[in-house]
């Protein structure tokens, strides 16, 4: 099944249930998320805040979006309201470019419900006409939510060399100006992991904000190697959008059980002098090395 769903399969879910409405609305150098929310919501809908929940602190040997601690990664979900078992219905303003974050989180954590993302987010939901609230939500219940760790497969900053040594296809959800290095960097060092394939995330989406058509991002990744025949590994910036290609992946049929996220992504990797970056357009070249392996 689809982790997408639409407007009218949410009505549906809450004429039926109660399923648990989280608002991951955020973005790289903002707006605040909590005042987009305040300004207009989903009813129902619970803010989860991408950086102090879905994240530790950042560091430069860590990236700007390590893992959670998972002791914290519980308490937050109890403090959504969030139980064993729920039916959960993630949402954002970006294309769930931020909500698959939460998705993936959620599944590596070992969340043991149903995890549904909105196709189109909240732009889909004001386009049906539907109702906004506004103002902070009222506090839920506290949670019942029992979460741990490494339920989905990872890659550590040392094992990503070997990896991609070994045969291990690793895609880059950057936008293609940021793996290239044609543009400056957010990061200490522009450019990216050499061997990496770009892959960019906003690639996944159609121009009305929606997941492409199931065919068209098997297509697209197909054509990047994906094949069932190796191994892939999936970063990013810091960990957030690199988990949009993992739901691409899990829209156009893949395993993503099999699909492992490198959560440090760039901003650690550029950050430790002793990791190689090479900068262009292709995955071997042309290239320019900036530090030496270790």
């Amino acid at each position: 099944m689809s982790p997408l769903l639409t407007v009218e399969d949410l009505l549906l879910l809450q004429q039926n249930g109660t399923p648990r409405l989280l608002d991951v609305r955020w973005k790289l150098g903002g707006p605040p998320g909590p005042e987009e929310f305040r300004a207009g919501h989903i009813p129902g809908a619970v803010f989860v805040d991408l950086d102090q929940e879905l994240a530790a602190p950042a560091g430069p040997e860590v990236g700007r979006h390590p893992l959670p601690d998972p002791a914290d990664f519980q308490r937050a979900a109890r403090s959504w309201g969030l139980n064993d078992g729920d039916v959960v219905v993630l949402y954002d303003d970006s294309g769930l470019l931020a909500a698959a974050r939460a998705w993936w989180l959620l599944r590596w954590a070992g969340f043991d419900g149903a995890i549904r993302l909105l196709d189109g987010g909240l732009r889909a939901w004001k386009e049906a006409g539907q109702p906004l609230a506004t103002g902070d939500a009222p506090t839920p219940p506290e949670g019942n939510v029992s979460l741990g760790e490494g339920q989905v497969p990872t890659l550590g900053v040392d094992e990503v060399e070997q990896f991609v040594a070994d045969g291990g296809l690793l895609l880059d959800a950057r936008p293609a100006e940021r793996y290239s290095g044609a543009v400056a960097s957010v990061d200490p060092r522009p450019g990216h992991i050499p061997g990496a394939v770009s892959a960019p995330a906003v690639g996944n989406l159609t121009d009305e904000g929606r997941l492409a058509a199931p065919s068209v991002l098997a297509d697209k990744f197909k054509g990047l190697g994906v094949d069932g025949g190796r191994d892939v590994g999936i970063y990013c910036g810091s960990g957030v959008t690199a988990a949009h290609d993992l739901l691409a992946l899990a829209v156009a049929g893949v395993d993503v059980d099999r699909v492992a996220l490198y959560p440090g992504s760039y901003s650690q990797w550029a950050s430790l002098p002793d990791k190689p970056v090479v900068t262009g357009e292709a995955p071997t070249g042309p290239t320019s090395v900036t530090g030496e392996k270790a």
